[in-house]
Formats: C-alpha cells, structure tokens, sequence
C-alpha cells in the first residue's frame, strides 16, 4: 500500500514543490458576474465594459484573421505599435504590447522586484496590483486615500529603502476619482529615481478634465515612469486581451527581455490597429459616457443615494446603512431585475455598488429600479 506523503520528508525537506513566498497569500481576483436571476433583457453593468462593443473596423478585421489561424503573429506587435505611435504621437520603439494591461503590470513587477522588495497602491486601487506583487516576491504597501482619491503626501510618506515600484491608477477603479497633473507631477518629483510610477491610464479616453493628463508627456521626459493603457475599455477588445505601455528605453529594453515571445494574438494585433485608427467611433463613446455619467449620477443623487464623483465610465455608488437598503440588499433586487452590477466587498467598500455606465435602455433601467428599491418610483 502505498503511504500517503506528508507535508515534509525525514530530512525536512517539503515532500512537494512549494510556491515561492508571496504566492499563497494572493487572494484569486474574482472579476463581475455576469448572470442575473430575473428574466428578459440582461444588462452587464458589472466590468466596465463599454456599451457600443469594438468599432466595425476592428470587428472586420479580428474576422480576417480567420483564415491564418496556423501562423504565428509578429512577435513584435509592430503593426499595431505603429498605429499607437501614429494616434498619440509617440515614438512606436518605446512601447511595448501586451495581453491586456494586466499582463503589462506583471511584466513590470517581474522585472523590477527582487524578493521583499515593496510596491506602493493605495486603498483602494486596482486589486492587480497586489496581486502582481506578490507573484513577483514582493510585499504590498498599502497606503490611506483622502475622500476615496489617491493622497500623494501619503504615498511619499510610506516611500521607504525598500521601495521600488508606485502604482497609480488615474483614473482609479473603482473610485472613479482622479489625479490633476500638477499633482501627479508632485509625487514623481518626491520619488528617488531609483523608484519605478507606474501610471496606469486604463480609463483615460473618458476623461474630459482640463487639469487631467494620462501621463504620456511624463513617461516621455522621465526615466522611471511608465504609462499603460488598455483595449478592453473604450475600444470594447476586452476579450481580446490587449494594452500596451509607454516609458523610457531602458524599461522598454527591458520588458522585451522578459515578456513572451508571442504575447498578443494576430487577431489582437489586427483589430487593434483599427480601434485605435477609428477616432469617430471613439469619439461618440466619449461622448455617450459623458451624457449618461451626468444623467445617472444626478438621477441617483436625487433618490438620496451618494455617489463618488467619477470621470470613468462607471460610477460608486453608496448606500445607507439601514436594514433593507445596505448595498447588498440592493444587488440582490438589481439580479432580481436582470441587472448586474459589481459588489465593492474586495475593494473595502462593502457599503457600495460600481455601476457601469451603459446603454440607454441599461441606465434608464438601473434609474428605474433603483427608485423602486428605494421606495421612491415615480
């Protein structure tokens, strides 16, 4: 019979492989359902993801692709950097592309994280970055926002020998809030240069602030600063699994070093292109977000609901604490109207909802059905 191993050998050893410090304490990111309980129409308000799908342009070409399924794509996402380079006007030999800005982010933290090094987030900023950490070895630092908005005093407090990396999220998920760039300029003149910022402009394309600027200008100028941008969002690529960064040679050398080799798909290449050429489909999905943001968040304001002001294209919405109205309760009557929307436990939010900004039909139904629930339906 065979004897069932124990957790260690007679030497002391680990009777089986151990993953490396870090890895247990991850907490698996659980992304927005996507099922309701009721029936009819479902509206997925639960990821942020746009209303409008890919533009055409991207549809059609994603669909040429079909037939080429047996070849490698350019290893170099060249087609599609270019066309980056050429929108933004950047140079396409200091991007680098990846398999969602996800990927990006982990890249980084391979790359610049030696075991026990610390990367700083703040409290409530995207859950990838502890997760990233972690994997690499590293141990997050979590640091206190002020009225739920990236502090900067608070991060350059928490700077210490061990600091390597500062992730900011600008606009933040799943705030909403937002940096002006006198201030994100701020905190990198307070950084030693040995410290990597990381600005991660996922929802930038919806910002229509005039103190507001992705960090492009500042990736560009300095040496420890690096951009990512995502396809998932406005471009509507999110299965697609595309993003890319912008920053200084020596970090784009360097993540060149250690990405993949194959890491977007030739269909993620082919449609990028096209989402990012296709400047009047993406203007009339900034232009539909900016519409419904200003409409729900007064619309629910005017139930006696809070809502933390947002430039994305989602909105947090807080409820009170009282029995039958705590936030939970409202997801529950949201499923039971075929409408999804995220649950903020993960984030530490517990008294809140992250509501996306969707179709017409969708906003006008969560206006609805939140006025039932809070008693106030007209």
């Amino acid at each position: 019979m065979t004897k069932i191993a124990s957790q260690q050998d007679d030497a002391g050893k680990s009777a089986r492989p151990v993953p490396r410090t870090g890895v247990l304490e991850i907490s698996p990111y659980v992304p927005g359902k996507s099922k309701a309980h009721g029936t009819g129409t479902l509206h997925k308000l639960s990821s942020n993801e746009t209303p409008f799908g890919p533009s055409p342009k991207a549809r059609a070409a994603y669909g040429a692709l079909g037939g080429a399924l047996e070849l490698y794509p350019d290893g170099a996402s060249t087609a599609l950097r270019e066309a980056i380079g050429a929108v933004h006007g950047i140079h396409p030999d200091r991007i680098v592309c990846g398999a969602g800005s996800d990927e990006i982010l982990n890249l980084l933290c391979q790359t610049y994280l030696e075991s026990g090094d610390e990367a700083i987030h703040t409290a409530h900023g995207f859950l990838v970055y502890k997760i990233a950490t972690l994997a690499a070895g590293g141990r997050p630092v979590v640091v206190p926002e002020r009225d739920l908005t990236a502090d900067v005093d608070a991060i350059l407090a928490a700077v210490t020998t061990r600091t390597r990396i500062v992730f900011l999220a600008n606009p933040n998920n799943p705030t909403g809030t937002y940096l002006p760039f006198s201030e994100v300029r701020r905190l990198h003149e307070g950084l030693p240069g040995h410290v990597l910022l990381v600005l991660d402009a996922a929802y930038a394309e919806y910002v229509r602030r005039n103190d507001y600027e992705s960090g492009m200008e500042l990736a560009a100028s300095a040496q420890n600063v690096v951009m990512t941008r995502t396809f998932s969002k406005i471009y509507g690529l999110a299965s697609l699994r595309l993003g890319w960064c912008f920053g200084p040679e020596h970090i784009i050398d360097a993540l060149n070093r250690v990405r993949g080799p194959f890491n977007v798909s030739g269909a993620a290449i082919a449609a990028g292109v096209e989402a990012v050429r296709d400047r009047g489909f993406v203007d009339a999905a900034v232009a539909h977000n900016s519409h419904w943001l200003e409409r729900l968040t007064g619309a629910l304001e005017g139930l006696g609901l809070g809502v933390t002001p947002s430039v994305g294209n989602f909105i947090l919405v807080h409820f009170p604490d009282e029995e039958g109205r705590r936030a939970p309760d409202a997801d529950v009557f949201l499923l039971s109207r075929n409408i999804v929307v995220r649950r903020m436990e993960s984030y530490g939010l517990p008294a809140a909802l992250r509501i996306t900004v969707g179709s017409k039909a969708a906003n006008e139904a969560v206006i609805a059905a939140l006025g039932a629930f809070m008693g106030k339906a007209g």
